[in-house]
C-alpha cells in the first residue's frame, strides 16, 4: 500500500488528482479500525495531518466555517453556544481519545448512516465545500451531500475542506439512543433546530435509513403550528403529531443493534422530547425578554 504525505493542501488537491483511488486518513478512526478488520485495503492512504489548512474555525459574513480536520474536542470546546447541537453530538463519539482525532470531516468522507453529527448537520443546513485541483472549489448543500449508504457526493478528485453553518439563532438539541451511555454505535439519534427569526425547524435522522434523513413533513407541521408569536408551553398533541412525522420520515432496517420497529419508536420519543426542551429554551428566553 502506498503512502502519500502531502505538505500542504495544495498538494493534497493534486496527489488526489493522480491517485483517485487513495483513501484520505486524518484523524483515522473509521480508516484504522476498517484496515485492522481487513474489511478493505485501499491502493494508497492519503495522509491530511500535513494540512493545517483543514485545522481552522473562522467566522466569515456571519456564518462559520469550520475546517475538515477540525477534531470534536474542539468543536466541544469553542463552539457549544454557537452550534449547540453539533457540540452535543460531538460529545457522544466515542472516548475521549476518538473525539481528540476524529472530526466532522471524517464523519462526511465515511457517510455512515450512523455517524453521529449528521442529525445536526441536516438540521443546521451545513452547506459542505469540497474542492478538486481540476476545477477548485464548489458547495454542496447537506440535503445533497449523502448519495447512499456511505456513499457521499464528491467526485473521485476532490477531498472535504470545510463545513459551512450558520450560528444557531434559536435552541438546538441532539439525542441519541444506545446500547450502553458511552462508546457506541447509535441504534438511531435526532437532532431538531428552533428558528424563530424565519419560524422554521430543522429535523435530522441518523442511523435510520440508507442515508442519514431530513424529516421534511415534521419540519413543515411545525412552522405551521407552533405558535411563535405566543411563548405558550408546548401541547402534548403537537409533540405527539411531531414524532409520529418524525418516524414516518425514517426507512430503518432491522439488524444487530436493533429492530426497525424499535427505531422507528425510539425516534418518536427522540423527537417528542428534544422538540419539548427547544422550546421550553425558545420561551424561557421570550419571558426574559
Amino acid at each position: 500500500m502506498e503512502f502519500l504525505r502531502p505538505g500542504h493542501w495544495a498538494e493534497a488537491l493534486k496527489m488526489r488528482a493522480d491517485h483517485p483511488r487513495a483513501t484520505p486518513i486524518q484523524g483515522g478512526t473509521d480508516v484504522m479500525v476498517e484496515l485492522n478488520f481487513d474489511k478493505g485495503r485501499p491502493d494508497a492512504l492519503l495522509d491530511l495531518n500535513p494540512c493545517r489548512e483543514l485545522r481552522r474555525i473562522e467566522r466569515i459574513g456571519g456564518r462559520l466555517r469550520i475546517g475538515a480536520g477540525v477534531p470534536y474536542v474542539e468543536i466541544i470546546r469553542d463552539l457549544g453556544r454557537e452550534l449547540p447541537a453539533l457540540a452535543q453530538a460531538a460529545r457522544t463519539v466515542g472516548s475521549p481519545q476518538i473525539r481528540n482525532r476524529a472530526s466532522v470531516g471524517g464523519n462526511l468522507g465515511a457517510a455512515s448512516p450512523a455517524g453521529d453529527t449528521h442529525p445536526a448537520l441536516l438540521a443546521a443546513n451545513a452547506v459542505i465545500e469540497v474542492e478538486s485541483a481540476a476545477r477548485g472549489p464548489r458547495m454542496i448543500p447537506i440535503d445533497d451531500f449523502y448519495v447512499w449508504v456511505k456513499r457521499n457526493a464528491l467526485e473521485p478528485d476532490e477531498l472535504i475542506r470545510a463545513i459551512w453553518l450558520e450560528p444557531a439563532s434559536g435552541p438546538q438539541y441532539f439525542a441519541k439512543v444506545g446500547t450502553r451511555n458511552a462508546m457506541v454505535i447509535a441504534v438511531c439519534s435526532f437532532a431538531v433546530a428552533v428558528y424563530p427569526d424565519r419560524r422554521a425547524v430543522g429535523a435530522g435522522i441518523g442511523s435510520a435509513g440508507p442515508t442519514p434523513l431530513r424529516a421534511g413533513a415534521a419540519e413543515r407541521y411545525l412552522a405551521e403550528t407552533l405558535p411563535w408569536d405566543d411563548p405558550a408551553p408546548l401541547t402534548d398533541a403537537v409533540a405527539r403529531e411531531f414524532g409520529e412525522l418524525v418516524a414516518a420520515a425514517a426507512r430503518p432496517i432491522d439488524d444487530v443493534r436493533g429492530t426497525a420497529d424499535y427505531r422507528k419508536h425510539a425516534l418518536s420519543v427522540l423527537a417528542r422530547r428534544t422538540l419539548t426542551w427547544a422550546w421550553n429554551d425558545h420561551t424561557a428566553r421570550r419571558r426574559a425578554a
